[in-house]
């Protein structure tokens, strides 16, 4: 699932003033998205592992890519071919 933040995301004025870069828990928004996307609902959730790598500045297009299924998923966001963020969803379906 490819996504872009816009600049006028609520976020960024915030992180950081004059020099917005996306926040993590807006790329983890887009993982959750694109998990509830193939997989439906999720009714709880865990984040055993989440690394962030490189930051995501506003306009910049990123992509979420899965691996996984049945309650657990491990993923990735890139930009380009670069990795920004990688980690693990544990969840159950509603």
């Amino acid at each position: 699932m490819d996504f872009v933040v816009d600049a006028s995301h609520p976020a960024l004025p915030g992180h950081f003033p004059g020099n917005p870069i996306v926040p993590g828990v807006v790329l983890l928004d887009h993982v959750i998205e694109a998990i509830e996307a193939a997989h439906g609902p999720l009714s709880s959730m865990r984040l055993p592992q989440v690394k962030f790598l490189q930051p995501l500045l506003p306009g910049e297009r990123a992509r979420v890519e899965l691996d996984g299924a049945g309650g657990r998923w491990k993923f990735r966001v890139l930009r380009g071919g670069t990795l920004l963020a990688s980690g693990e969803v544990a969840g159950g379906a509603e």
